[in-house]
């Protein structure tokens, strides 16, 4: 007979890096967020299909961020992703020039990778020919090299790893990057996830199979989790990026510790390629394993960041498995209203968000939500921020497939 566990792995979070379309940093993300301001516009690129609107990263310079030789080399999807763990790294207060670099791993959650510069070489093949395709397309577009990046240009030499499960990436590579800690793989880990997948091909794709917003007149208002009036998401693109330590190391360095990742929980709901499990078993399944590996119990949990993408189906699953295993005390936001659909990096990016909420004590506000849903009976947060005091939080990442990961954020 096996003896219940009476220890959790409280992991550390040491360090946020965050490149999102709220902004380039922690502090232009947290005003931006907080604020509740949708950051869904037209997009150039996409103009002529029937979605041409998204939430793009503004005010971001690759070249003058990373350097034109080095940013050359790389799809956007590993410039966000890169500039994202240099800011994590500094917040952190780590220099890797002095740091044991094979003792520092790098887990990166992706669905697309580099998908921006395959289409374009593709481009390129159709219209001109093999012999002008270019040589680095390979070293570019698999889903593997932002971690590969990552470590060339921080010489974090441990563990280096990738993960795609779809947009649950993100969330899922903290989740596995906690665990190699916990298996004294390594003593600091670079998690998070990166997606640069604004692409014709892929906005078409999503707009035809009924997933995207069609409020082509108002793209501020499209994506509006949790409303009556929702219709479906906006894609967006980022990064986010957290230094993970364990919580004793932290200490013994005078680290800042702004929370920790206490629990993990991974199910697959074994249901339908694109809609959720029509009881949200799946996510249920995880949302409890995520809170037994915390050692805690639901009426410990006090705030739920909800995976909230807008479309009609996920929003009143999610809600009816929310009120479930929560009952109605959790406080609950989906942070999608503001910066849309992050696909493979959403999970970490919300993370982040949720590991600000409990050490500010603010649960930010549930964008463009007007009128709940009648079938949404959970207490979401909508036009400003609530104060709370928040001892332990949830953060929820589901994706296509039936793939489902929960992470449990507790204060420090």
């Amino acid at each position: 007979m096996t003896s219940a566990r009476t220890h959790r792995l409280d992991v550390a979070v040491t360090g946020l890096g965050l490149i999102t379309p709220a902004g380039n940093g922690v502090d232009d993300n947290v005003e931006r967020v907080w604020s509740g301001r949708s950051t869904a516009r037209g997009t150039e690129a996409l103009a002529g299909l029937p979605v041409d609107f998204s939430c793009q990263v503004e005010d971001f310079d690759a070249d003058e961020t990373l350097g034109r030789r080095l940013a050359l080399r790389m799809d956007r999807v590993s410039h966000l992703g890169l500039a994202a763990a240099r800011q994590a790294v500094t917040d952190a207060g780590l220099d890797p020039s002095t740091w044991d670099g094979a003792r520092v791993a790098v887990v990166i959650g992706t669905s697309f990778g580099g998908s921006a510069s395959f289409e374009r070489e593709h481009e390129t093949f159709l219209l001109r020919g093999a012999s002008v395709v270019s040589p680095q397309l390979m070293t570019m577009a698999p889903v593997n090299m932002t971690a590969g990046f990552i470590a060339m240009d921080l010489k974090a030499l441990g563990p280096n790893q990738v993960v795609s499960t779809a947009c649950a990436s993100g969330a899922t590579a903290i989740g596995l990057g906690r665990m190699l800690l916990g298996s004294g793989a390594c003593d600091v880990v670079l998690a998070g996830g990166a997606e640069a997948a604004l692409t014709r091909t892929g906005i078409a794709s999503l707009a035809k199979m009924g997933a995207l917003s069609r409020r082509t007149d108002d793209p501020a208002g499209a994506s509006r989790p949790f409303d009556a009036q929702r219709d479906g998401f906006v894609a967006g693109e980022g990064a986010g990026v957290l230094v993970l330590e364990r919580a004793a190391d932290a200490r013994a360095r005078g680290a800042r510790v702004r929370a920790h990742v206490s629990g993990f929980g991974a199910s697959a709901d074994g249901h339908h390629p694109s809609a959720p499990h029509p009881d949200g078993a799946g996510a249920e399944r995880a949302i409890r394993a995520a809170l037994a590996d915390a050692l805690l119990e639901p009426r410990d949990v006090s705030h739920v960041n909800a995976h909230g993408t807008s479309t009609p189906m996920n929003d009143v699953t999610e809600s009816r498995v929310i009120s479930r295993v929560f009952g109605e005390h959790p406080v609950v936001t989906s942070t999608k209203g503001v910066i849309g659909h992050l696909i493979g990096a959403a999970g970490a990016v919300e993370a982040a968000y949720t590991v600000l909420a409990v050490q500010n004590g603010s649960v930010p506000p549930t964008a463009n939500l007007v009128s709940l849903d009648d079938d949404v009976e959970v207490d979401v947060v909508a036009k400003e921020p609530r104060r709370l005091r928040i001892g332990a939080a949830v953060s929820n990442s589901f994706g296509f497939g039936g793939q489902n990961a929960v992470l449990v954020v507790t204060s420090a």
